[in-house]
């Protein structure tokens, strides 16, 4: 999962805020650096996303 996926999963977030959740020490870490860009796994990825919609919902 790259950026851009990210940011559609997450809500049409920017590119940048998609970097500043990368280098929360929760967020998963990345799995390659490419020249395009950084890319995670789809799964981690996933259940970081839920763990906060969990978090926020209390």
């Amino acid at each position: 999962m790259g950026a851009h996926e990210i940011r559609v999963r997450i809500g049409r977030i920017s590119r940048q805020r998609v970097y500043q959740l990368a280098r929360r020490p929760d967020f998963p870490a990345p799995v390659a650096d490419l020249a395009q860009g950084k890319v995670w796994l789809a799964d981690e990825v996933e259940a970081w996303i839920e763990a906060r919609q969990r978090r926020a919902s209390g």
